[in-house]
């Protein structure tokens, strides 16, 4: 995905620059009030700019308000299957909003990708998305193939009776960040998939089921049950942690009800 990023400060400068880390080819767009040394190209007008890259990017990032953001593709907008995904980030890296083409344009997926960068809550709203309860926690050895997790994540579900339709997203530490096996298990099951950092896992305060083999190998007090309890909002586990073949799987429910 060609990636476009926008910022109006100082502030989101600094975000942009922790998020091409992630997106090295992406093209950084900068006011020209911005101080700092960040590498892009200068604008004066958010709109002008809007305008001249609208339909020359797969993706915009703005590290801005959401109004602004809004006001700035408005007048652009032609419809879901040909618009740009758009994101939306806060100045302080809290939250990334996939705010246009969620689902087919990418915003979606485009949303967990920056949030996993900068430790960030990814917001989806898609009502296909949203409505689905389960987050499935994994923990993997280093190399694990992606068929093996798929089987176990499968394996698990059907033990407890829960359907994969139902799950959300699939979570785990970000010192997996860059496991292949993972990823592609991820791809194959057609799920987002949301990395933890271990600081938060360190500091829980969740009710979790200790490991210590994972306190020995990765420095964490568990992965799997953890991820699953903190990568979902108002959380509690269904499915405690089981091990498949060497693959820790355990799932969590979110509470939707008011």
């Amino acid at each position: 995905m060609k990636i476009a990023l926008v910022t109006l400060s100082s502030e989101g400068a600094r975000v942009a620059r922790r998020i091409v880390e992630g997106f090295p080819e992406a093209q950084v767009y900068l006011h020209a009030s911005v101080e700092g040394a960040l590498p892009g190209e200068r604008f004066e007008s958010i709109l002008s700019l809007t305008e001249e890259i609208f339909s020359r990017f797969q993706g915009l990032v703005f590290i801005a308000p959401c109004g602004v953001a809004v006001r700035a593709v408005a007048p652009f907008l032609k419809g879901k299957t040909v618009d740009p995904a758009v994101v939306v980030v806060d100045v302080c890296g809290r939250f990334a909003i996939s705010l246009l083409s969620g689902h087919e344009g990418g915003a979606n997926d485009l949303a967990f990708r920056v949030a996993n960068l900068i430790d960030a809550e990814p917001i989806v709203t898609t009502t296909t998305e949203a409505a689905k309860v389960l987050v499935i926690g994994v923990g993997c050895r280093r190399g694990t193939a992606a068929q093996r997790i798929v089987a176990a994540i499968k394996a698990v579900l059907s033990e407890a009776d829960l359907a994969i339709d139902k799950v959300r997203l699939l979570a785990s530490a970000d010192i997996k960040a860059n496991e292949p096996g993972l990823l592609e298990a991820a791809r194959e099951l057609g799920l987002p998939l949301r990395f933890i950092s271990s600081a938060e896992i360190r500091k829980s305060a969740r009710t979790f089921q200790c490991s210590a083999l994972a306190q020995r190998k990765v420095n964490l007090p568990a992965v799997a049950e953890p991820a699953a309890l903190l990568a979902g909002r108002r959380t509690r586990l269904v499915v405690p942690k089981q091990n498949h073949h060497g693959v820790t799987i355990a799932v969590a429910r979110e509470d939707c009800s008011w």
